[in-house]
């Protein structure tokens, strides 16, 4: 079935919905104005079920089908939180609060969610309980892994969940997906190298960590090209170097690298924090220096169930007929696998057409895509959860 045809009447109102959550912009879990306008229209809506608090902030509203709510249940999750961005579009409803934008469009994950379970909620063309899910802190503050330790799952008896991302570039309408991971995870590094700082002139009485330093930094990059299989994805990234010396005749008592590894495959993920402590610590040892690797595991890798990922592409061949199920993968992260960690499902990509890329200060939500998401969250439900 393509758009539906109420979706599409609907999609003026989850515009405005868009708009008004484009223009008050809330960070991490503080997304308190936002998560209790999604409440309200939940209720609004007729849901059967509308619970506030978890995760800390977020919201979950139950949707039962034509059974009561006898049958099983699948979650479809929104991200709600912005970004601290401070927004140059110019837009009619552009961020009213400096410093803060939707710079990755998820006030249009949100809104499309919410005009889905307004559909939902008038047509109830299922059996079983749709469960929407409104997630905080996507960016950075791991509010996906935050509802899942709090019993999203085991709370709302969910089966099975899903996903979506806008994709700017790829156009309006168009749907990408892929089995297994499509999405990296996230990890970070500190290393701290400590060695003897003093005159600049006199480097054979010093230990200089700078060049200790630099030869890690060299060092760490070999590990991607001889540690990894040259068929696997990993990115390995030294964003800051800094020292303690403020001149240029002095040499630094220490030095410190700040970085960040990608990775598409578990184990890769434990390849890479071995190679890093002992690439650190051992080309410090070389010069007589030390080094103090802090090592910390982010977001994990996004992996798509392949059986899940197939009724995903289902859905979006259904609502657009334009459907990748075999689209690259990709190396930013997506805590939505802590999701998929505890239970089967997909994350598919939507097209927002030639806008700026997500996290750019011009970025805007194409409000056309709007009937497609909604669509595509409404077919999952009514295709996953009729019965026979």
């Amino acid at each position: 079935m393509p758009v539906r045809n109420r979706i599409a009447e609907l999609t003026p109102e989850i515009a405005r919905w868009r708009h008004d959550f484009h223009a008050h912009p809330e960070l991490l879990f503080d997304v308190d104005r936002t998560a209790g306008k999604v409440a309200e229209l939940l209720r609004a809506f007729g849901c059967d079920e509308v619970v506030t608090g978890i995760g800390r902030t977020g919201v979950v509203g139950v949707i039962k089908g034509r059974d009561g709510g006898a049958g099983r249940a699948i979650g479809l999750r929104a991200d709600m939180d912005a970004l601290p961005i401070h927004e140059a579009t110019g837009l009619p409803h552009a961020s009213t609060i400096p410093g803060r934008m939707h710079a990755c469009g998820h006030d249009g994950h949100t809104a499309m969610l919410l005009g889905a379970a307004k559909y939902l909620c008038e047509t109830r063309n299922f059996d079983g309980r749709a469960v929407v899910i409104f997630q905080p802190a996507e960016e950075g503050g791991a509010g996906g892994r935050e509802m899942v330790l709090d019993g999203l799952m085991e709370r709302f008896a969910i089966a099975e969940v899903y996903g979506l991302h806008n994709a700017p570039g790829m156009p309006v309408g168009q749907f990408a997906i892929r089995p297994g991971p499509i999405m990296a995870s996230a990890d970070e590094f500190e290393i701290t190298v400590t060695g003897r700082g003093g005159h600049a002139a006199e480097p054979h009485l010093c230990i200089d960590t700078t060049l200790v330093a630099a030869q890690i930094v060299v060092s760490l990059h070999s590990m991607v090209a001889r540690n990894i299989n040259p068929l696997d994805r990993v990115v390995l990234t030294v964003g800051t170097f800094s020292t303690d010396s403020g001149a240029s005749n002095i040499i630094a008592q220490t030095a410190r690298l700040c970085g960040t590894v990608r990775a598409l495959e578990p184990a890769n993920r434990d390849i890479a924090e071995r190679r890093v402590r002992e690439i650190a610590e051992h080309t410090a040892r070389a010069f007589g220096a030390e080094a103090r690797v802090i090592y910390e595991r982010g977001y994990p890798p996004t992996i798509n169930s392949a059986e899940h990922a197939g009724h995903a592409a289902a859905a979006a061949r259904a609502v657009s007929g334009r459907c990748d199920d075999d689209t690259p993968p990709i190396m930013p992260a997506e805590d939505f696998s802590f999701m998929l960690e505890a239970r089967p499902g997909a994350y598919i990509f939507l097209g927002n057409g030639d806008s700026a890329s997500c996290h750019h200060p011009a970025y805007e939500f194409d409000d056309g895509a709007i009937p497609f998401g909604a669509s595509w969250f409404a077919e999952l439900v009514e295709a996953r959860l009729t019965r026979g």
